[in-house]
């Protein structure tokens, strides 16, 4: 019988001695989902489960199970790690805008024949009175901007600034887990924090700052979705970057309970 795994490659597994050795999980992972998924297979005796982490957040939350920091040396080093620790199974539960860690993930799962389960969580819809306003890039969220307000929230991430920082004109309001490093725009403010927050928090941030537009990329979740609908309530324009499409032949499961669903014959 042709196994086939989700990203399209023929399976292989490596062999098992009759000790019932558990089956190795390796989680890409940095979000809550990836830790919801951790704890989960974690509690299992009959699985092994190591999450990576990309190394950016200094003080990433606790996550059950075995963790591993830092990258892998682009697909090839991913490759060969999973040959190297035996996985069984690659879950890619990375933020949405992970890219490149997705696409090296495809890559080495179709080279290695490892089965690989993309987990994302929705993303966000407008709902009766948001001004959103959909955009391809940070760099098209740029250009929009000056024609929408002067003084912008910005919560696109520490890692985007550049495409902002040649917006001397605006007054940027900048919230992040840790602080920024340059480019970044000239007239800058930093509040660091770490959600979720509440509709209530977020009304009061735009209020002290005198926000006039809201700058976010398509995350979804309700950890830091209440700055949308504090954005409703004030009726602010909201500049939403669109998510990156996944690879091809790659399709995205929701939850948690549906990667288990996926991972079925291969927990056993």
């Amino acid at each position: 019988m042709d196994d086939r795994t989700p990203s399209g490659a023929a399976r292989h597994t490596p062999p098992r001695t009759l000790d019932a050795m558990p089956s190795h999980v390796l989680i890409l992972g940095g979000t809550a989902e990836a830790r919801e998924l951790a704890a989960v297979l974690a509690a299992r005796e009959d699985v092994r489960v190591t999450s990576s982490l990309a190394g950016r957040v200094t003080r990433p939350g606790a996550v059950d199970g075995e963790v591993r920091i830092g990258g892998f040396g682009g697909a090839e080093g991913l490759a060969a790690w999973l040959r190297e620790h035996r996985v069984d199974a690659v879950v890619d539960a990375t933020h949405p805008f992970a890219e490149t860690i997705t696409r090296n993930a495809a890559r080495a799962a179709s080279a290695t024949g490892v089965p690989l389960v993309v987990l994302r969580r929705p993303g966000w819809r407008p709902g009766p009175g948001d001004r959103w306003h959909m955009v391809d890039s940070p760099t098209a969220a740029a250009e929009l901007l000056p024609r929408l307000g002067r003084r912008v929230f910005l919560t696109t991430g520490r890692l985007g600034l550049a495409a902002f920082a040649h917006l001397a004109d605006l007054h940027f309001v900048l919230r992040s887990v840790e602080p920024p490093e340059p480019p970044m725009p000239p007239d800058l403010r930093v509040v660091l924090a770490r959600g979720p927050f509440t509709e209530a928090d977020e009304t009061e941030l735009l209020r002290t700052h005198r926000i006039d537009v809201l700058v976010t990329k398509d995350s979804g979740g309700t950890a830091t979705a209440a700055k949308l609908s504090a954005a409703r309530r004030l009726g602010l324009p909201v500049v939403v970057v669109r998510r990156p499409p996944l690879p091809s032949r790659l399709a995205a499961v929701p939850d948690v309970p549906a990667v288990l669903e996926r991972l079925g014959p291969v927990l056993g």
